[in-house]
């Protein structure tokens, strides 16, 4: 009877046969050629890898059956097995070897799977592995299902080009939903017709960019992306493979995603230009010096983790592959330095409609889903974190338990650390009463494991690391940690790792207000390591540091008391209070003159590590914003006498966290906004917003129209600016482009804020309305704005507006018009204006300003009428000097 073939036989009757056949040549060489035959399984056969000398060196006959069909699986196994032996030189027993094998098993494949073959394998195989996800509570559900549309839109090439208002944007910079569409477009090809090999999806933590990256696999797998362009698309996780010890090649890397070690990596390398790899979490390269090690070129070369991501990154290795790198917001502008010619995406999250589908397919019953969703949206603040769809689960997941038990809603917070806390504590009340203190004593545990990890950036950790904490089989385990088997050497490996990156950075900052008070000094790896780190390691703990901001107000404090049984030491706190109000210095803005500010190009950063610097800048406000305790963010505000945020693209949430510290500004305090501007796409406002502008104007509007003007994106700000206990007194708004609704949102302001005495406005491509509108603000009896700087050289015409504020505004003392075209007879009406007996200004700037004899002469003349009133322009002082020389002369 014929036997029957490799193919036909059950994969457990291969696999027995292939350790009988491999055992019985094995106990047919002597000790010397065993020992020969261990050294040559060393070199790894064409387009695979070999098995590490560690498991081989102390083998015996038996151990070396059951690390071949491990590591390289039955029918390799025995391919593997045989020209190791020829190559020992025990051609006897190779060539009883191959005869014993197509006795038992038959001829098998006769030669492996061609590429264009193999391509439909691995597609299957992407498909069998990727269909499903597990969801938070352990349940796989299908990707399809799961996958959430979020918005994705493209980095602007030009700041210049953008305004900070929600004008329409050009189709291709549009904000589009995360569809097979968009996809695609990711490497869509440019103006010019050439197409990016690295894309970058940029965004901050828990806004889906993991799940949209392997959305991205799964459709190409599926035949719906990058058609007749990618034959191979692989996932790399690059937290997990920094954190796997020794040296791999990149061969070993595609070989892991492989179905089998049959796979025919050479081929597949020998045309990179057709493969895409993924690379999650590429920041998490960024503290680990990867770029200063010599680059990897050869993917068959062993190395580093670290090494080998970032030389695929840099592109030494591979340079015609394609790159798809996924990154939190905080890190891009390191992350350039590594790339080259990346093509950046941002991924916005829901938008408002995907938010209140989001509500209704988490609970499922509509009456419920509409009660929650009415709760959020009325509260405008836990509205907008939503926007980050993991955020947005913990909501409904804590709104769920509060209507399951009948609570009050209004219990949900407004802030992205309070909400965190609720959902661990709901998630904790749900064990034993009678284990209260048990539960609490393990809290404790956990925190410790993850900020150790935190610190040490490890997220995986081993049984030992669990059992060392006596965190095994624990409460806390079951509802924070899930379990992974990873991809060993020869055996599969047990790791753990939080369900969300983001609740070990919680339970690492909570772990620093669960310490038990110490002695004065600061213990070893305090609060102090984590505030005080290193600069490259800053991106690194940003979620960290925001969460303990956000757990150090009074009433997260006694929360943290009343749940978890334990009395929280002042001690962080004011410890906090000092490390912010030690960063003055980093937040002052670059040194301008007043003649220079937002002249063409000083707002440009010229090094990376600027900008890295003034977006530290905006992290800062966004700690003091976590902790929703004004005494608090006024106290640290003190150290910051000047706030200044330069070329930031201000989301929705950037808007509402600088909101709030301008709300609590301290007396005095500067804020200044240099070539900011929106970055994302207006939502239609809400009518009774339109309807409160529409009373505040009196019905006014730009064009004319019937149409009521609507609502700018700085309505937060400038409202802010208008609260009784807010202290700012200077704001200075440069190269940020203000279309005329933001200036009447602005004039609004001016008419109210208690403090402001002084308002720069630089280079904003102000329209004559625009202009006007912020007079008539500026005009308003109770406005208290002494000093006006105005840089701007194409107003001509509208300047009559500012000239006509004079003799209206009671406080008006200092006018700056450094920079602006003044033709004589603007200069006639403002030489006649200034000698009114109305106009009370002492101080006026005309720095840089053309003016001809005629109008020196008038300004002369505004001079002998008006001694008190200093005049700065270059011709009036060069008449003063040679005034002096003759006088000295005399």
């Amino acid at each position: 009877m014929e036997k029957p073939s490799a193919s036909s036989s059950s994969p457990g009757h291969c696999a027995v046969v292939t350790r009988e056949l491999l055992l019985a040549a094995f106990e047919d060489l002597s000790q010397e050629q065993l020992k020969r035959f261990r050294h040559k399984l060393r070199h790894a056969p064409e387009g695979s890898r070999s098995i590490p000398w560690g498991r081989l060196e102390h083998a015996d006959a038996v151990d070396l059956v059951e690390r071949l069909v491990e590591f390289y699986g039955p029918e390799p196994a025995l391919k593997v097995a045989y020209k190791a032996l020829k190559r020992s030189d025990v051609r006897d027993v190779a060539a009883r070897l191959k005869e014993q094998r197509l006795q038992k098993l038959g001829p098998g494949p006769s030669a492996q799977l061609s590429v264009s073959e193999y391509k439909k394998k691995y597609r299957q195989h992407v498909l069998q592995l990727h269909a499903k996800v597990k969801e938070r509570n352990a349940r796989s559900v299908k990707i399809t299902k799961r996958f959430t549309k979020l918005l994705i839109a493209p980095e602007s090439p030009d700041l210049e080009d953008e305004e900070l208002g929600p004008a329409e944007e050009p189709a291709p910079q549009r904000a589009r939903r995360s569809d097979t569409d968009t996809f695609n477009r990711l490497f869509g090809r440019d103006e010019e017709g050439g197409r990016p090999l690295t894309v970058v999806l940029q965004g901050p933590a828990g806004i889906g960019k993991t799940m949209a990256a392997k959305k991205i696999l799964y459709d190409w797998a599926a035949g719906k992306l990058y058609h007749g362009q990618v034959d191979f698309a692989f996932f790399l996780p690059c937290r997990e493979l920094l954190e796997q010890p020794g040296e791999r090649c990149l061969a070993d890397l595609i070989l892991d995603q492989c179905p089998d070690r049959g796979a025919p990596v050479r081929q597949m390398l020998a045309h990179p230009e057709r493969l895409l790899f993924i690379l999650d979490g590429a920041d998490e390269l960024l503290a680990l010096g990867s770029a200063e090690a010599a680059p990897c070129v050869d993917p068959f070369e062993a190395s580093g983790g670290a090494q080998l991501l970032g030389s695929l990154l840099s592109k030494a290795l591979l340079p015609d592959a394609r790159l798809l790198v996924t990154t939190r917001a905080a890190a891009p502008g390191r992350l350039q330095g590594h790339l080259r010619s990346p093509q950046c995406a941002e991924v916005r999250g829901f938008s408002d409609k995907d938010k209140k589908k989001f509500f209704y397919k988490f609970f499922g019953d509509e009456r419920r889903a509409e009660r929650a969703y009415r709760f959020v949206k009325e509260n405008e603040t836990l509205f907008a974190l939503c926007f980050v769809p993991f955020v947005c689960w913990i909501v409904c997941s804590v709104l769920s338990q509060q209507l399951k038990c009948g609570q009050d809603l209004s219990r949900t917070s407004k802030t992205t650390t309070s909400v965190y806390l609720l959902f661990i504590v709901s998630l904790l009340g749900s064990a034993s009463p009678a284990n209260g203190a048990y539960v609490q004593s393990e809290v404790r545990k956990l925190c410790r494991l993850a900020r150790e990890g935190v610190l040490r950036r490890r997220a995986q950790f081993s049984e030992k690391d669990l059992e060392r904490l006596e965190l095994r089989g624990s409460v806390v385990q079951t509802l924070f940690l899930s379990k992974k088997e990873m991809a060993g050497v020869l055996e599969a490996e047990v790791a753990y790792q939080f369900i969300h990156q983001s609740f070990q950075e919680f339970f690492a900052a909570l772990s620093y207000l669960l310490e038990e008070e110490g002695p004065p000094e600061e213990p070893a790896g305090g609060v102090g390591a984590l505030l005080g780190g290193k600069a490259e390691l800053r991106d690194h703990l940003t979620l960290t540091t925001r969460f303990l901001f956000g757990l150090l107000s009074a009433e997260r404090m006694r929360d943290i008391e009343r749940h978890f049984g334990c009395v929280v030491s002042e001690r962080v706190k004011q410890e906090a209070l000092r490390w912010v109000q030690g960063q003055g210095r980093s937040m002052a803005a670059p040194e301008r003159t007043e003649e220079t500010e937002g002249l063409e190009g000083a707002e440009e950063p010229e090094e990376e590590d600027d900008e890295e610097e003034l977006n530290y800048q905006l992290e800062l406000l966004y700690c003091l914003y976590e902790t929703q305790e004004d005494e608090f963010v006024r106290q640290a505000l003190r150290g910051l006498p000047e706030l200044a945020l330069e070329r930031v693209r201000f989301s929705r949430m950037d808007l509402v966290v600088l909101s709030y510290c301008v709300q609590c500004c301290p007396a005095g305090q500067a804020l200044r906004l240099l070539s900011c501007r929106l970055s994302v796409l207006q939502e239609k406002k809400k009518k009774s917003l339109v309807k409160r502008l529409q009373g505040s104007l009196g019905g006014r509007n730009s064009g004319g129209s019937s149409r009521q003007p609507a609502a700018s994106p700085l309505r937060p700000l400038l409202e802010a600016m208008t609260d009784p206990h807010c202290g700012l007194s200077r704001l200075m708004l440069s190269c940020c482009k203000l279309p005329d609704m933001v200036c009447r949102d602005l004039a609004e302001a001016l008419k109210a804020a208690p403090a402001l005495t002084e308002l720069g406005l630089h280079h904003n491509s102000l329209s004559d309305v625009g202009l006007r509108v912020l007079c008539e603000g500026l005009a308003w009896p109770r406005c208290r704005v002494q000093t006006l700087r105005v840089q701007q050289p194409d107003l001509q015409e509208a300047l009559q507006y500012l000239i006509g504020l004079l003799r209206q505004s009671l406080v008006l003392t200092t006018l700056d018009l450094s920079g602006c075209q003044l033709p004589g007879p603007t200069m006639t009406y403002l030489c006649s204006t200034l000698q009114q007996p109305g106009c009370r200004l002492k101080t006026l700037s005309l720095a840089s300003v053309e003016l001809s004899e005629h109008s020196l002469q008038e300004l002369r003349a505004v001079k002998m009428a008006k001694p008190g009133l200093i005049i700065t322009h270059p011709g009036l002082e060069d008449e003063a000097d040679s005034l002096g020389g003759v006088s000295s002369a005399l």
